[in-house]
């Protein structure tokens, strides 16, 4: 790692002492990174108010990055692994308040982490949750996924209540409602993708039992009623999740709860197109008119109401 480093000022809110141009690229870096890859739901989009839509996009910059030296590069995990400890060291670093210069995603973070006081914590399920997937491809039951998704995609939530201002526990619970919901859906996207590259299997395998389903039948693309029940029992628990986190779209207000709207819209659209996939391994992407109507919806509170899908 390279030695050069900036230091945290004692204010810590006012953000670290860093080179302003070299700030400045930094955050120029991660807003790249953000647009470059497609999502379904939006990233740090143009909905966000503007004093989110940077740090957002650190955020994003830093969990991409890790997702992807766990999922993709050297086929080697011990690798992958030694790469995600290099990116925990770093992180440690900037904690203890010496900014690693030479990466602009932690130079970025200082900045972001000093001036919003997030919490540590979250960053550091993130990386626990990509350091399992190098070393877990199977998970028993649904508890194990839960636990998974609470390291992997809810502290994206609630980092975002966090930038927002100070979040109630029943905003949390709802941002992690959402956030789970958003991550189960992501898996019934990539059943194909994860099971070809990684050999990873995120359905539960005690529900895979129940309805017949083997991770042989996974890798042969078995595509039958048997399935399709699987499936259709994924997407009901996944609609009550969002049902649930739903109403913190609407309370939120303003252009954060907009954004939101449309995320869990998002989400709800999603589902539907994979409950009417002619295959089980289908990936439906929305389209300008599905983010149309969704937009449309997304002005009406009684649209997220609980129980309303």
């Amino acid at each position: 790692m390279n030695a050069e480093a900036g230091t945290v000022s004692e204010s810590g809110r006012h953000g670290p002492d860093i080179d302003p141009r070299r700030l400045a690229e930094a955050y120029r870096y991660c807003e790249s990174l953000a647009r470059s890859h497609y999502e379904n739901f939006p990233v740090a989009s143009r909905l966000l108010p503007p004093r989110l839509r940077r740090p957002v996009a650190v955020i994003y910059a830093f969990a991409r990055r890790a997702d992807d030296y766990a999922d993709e590069g050297d086929p080697d995990p011990r690798r992958r692994l030694a790469l995600l400890a290099d990116w925990q060291a770093r992180l440690e670093q900037v904690r203890a308040g010496r900014v690693p210069l030479e990466e602009p995603v932690f130079v970025a973070l200082a900045d972001v982490v000093a001036r919003h006081a997030l919490p540590w914590a979250l960053f550091e399920d993130l990386l626990s949750a990509f350091r399992q997937d190098v070393v877990k491809r199977r998970y028993a039951c649904f508890d194990e996924v839960l636990d998974y998704c609470r390291r992997s995609a809810n502290p994206i939530g609630r980092l975002l209540l966090h930038l927002h201002g100070s979040p109630g526990e029943t905003a949390l619970r709802r941002a992690d409602a959402i956030c789970t919901a958003l991550q189960l859906i992501n898996f019934l996207q990539d059943i194909a993708q994860d099971q070809a590259e990684n050999d990873r299997i995120y359905l539960p395998q005690d529900e895979m039992a129940r309805f017949g389903i083997t991770d042989a039948d996974i890798a042969a693309r078995r595509d039958d009623d048997a399935m399709r029940a699987l499936l259709r029992h994924q997407i009901r628990r996944i609609r009550a999740m969002l049902d649930d986190g739903a109403p913190l779209a609407w309370a939120l207000g303003g252009r954060l709860g907009l954004e939101l709207r449309f995320t869990v819209g998002g989400a709800w659209r999603i589902l539907a197109r994979l409950e009417q996939a002619p295959s089980c391994y289908a990936r439906p992407r929305l389209t300008p008119l599905d983010w149309l109507g969704i937009a449309g919806r997304s002005l009406r509170p009684a649209w997220f109401a609980p129980g309303r899908h």
